[in-house]
């Protein structure tokens, strides 16, 4: 195994990990060719816990027999090492404004989701207000815009964002609201990310995503 690590690219990762996604999506927009590696998170493999020693966490990306990890920084070393069809603005200020909420992302989005569905009563209602408040910052900053990255530009936020497209589900059923209803515009982007290739190849059905949630609240004890 830890032989197929030494040349080309390999992701090590979990087949409903959000940020795990990310890297599928930013590989698949850059068109590079990877071997995928399904990790057992309940029983880690050598090669993962040889890469990535500090965390012990998917996603890594191994390049060439060398680790990269966090989500985030796999997306932008793979934006600097295939560096057609960009996902950055070439522009400083806007580079810097696509990080912000990439990093707004992963600060809170995920967090907020398993509030969701790990509590109950007036805690869970107070994870759905913030999750509410979360979605609708992110709709003010798409705007009418197609995607973040603009009109013609799939980018940096929405690889960020776009896996979570498929624990909306999740997040509605447990939360008892409507994404459609609170923020129709970023509805209408999850749909429109979801025709693309790259994004529709690298996600799981919603409904296998809540079943694994429900696998989940079993094994915490919070049905």
């Amino acid at each position: 195994m830890a032989a197929a690590a030494e040349k080309g690219v390999v992701l090590l990762d979990f087949w409903v990990s959000p940020f795990g996604q990310r890297c599928r999506i930013a590989l698949a927009e850059k068109g590079v060719e990877y071997e995928y590696k399904e990790e057992n998170l309940s029983d880690k493999s050598p090669l993962l816990l040889k890469m990535n020693p500090v965390h012990k966490k998917i996603p890594v990306l191994i390049h060439h027999g060398k680790p990269i990890c966090e989500s985030l920084i796999i997306v932008q070393y793979i934006e600097e090492v295939w560096s057609h069809n960009p996902l950055l603005p070439s522009n400083p200020y806007e580079r810097a404004k696509a990080r912000f909420w990439a990093d707004f992302v992963d600060k809170k989005v995920a967090e907020c989701g398993t509030r969701l569905w790990k509590l109950k009563g007036e805690a869970q209602e107070e994870a759905k207000k913030d999750m509410i408040e979360i979605l609708k910052l992110l709709e003010g900053e798409l705007g009418d815009k197609k995607y973040f990255g603009g009109e013609k530009t799939f980018g940096f936020v929405d690889v960020a964002l776009a896996p979570f497209t498929a624990w909306f589900y999740t997040y509605e059923t447990c939360g008892k609201f409507s994404i459609e209803n609170e923020c129709p515009k970023l509805a209408a982007w999850a749909k429109r990310c979801k025709e693309r290739k790259t994004v529709s190849e690298s996600l799981h059905d919603p409904h296998k995503v809540y079943e694994y949630v429900g696998k989940l609240k079993k094994k915490y004890g919070v049905e």
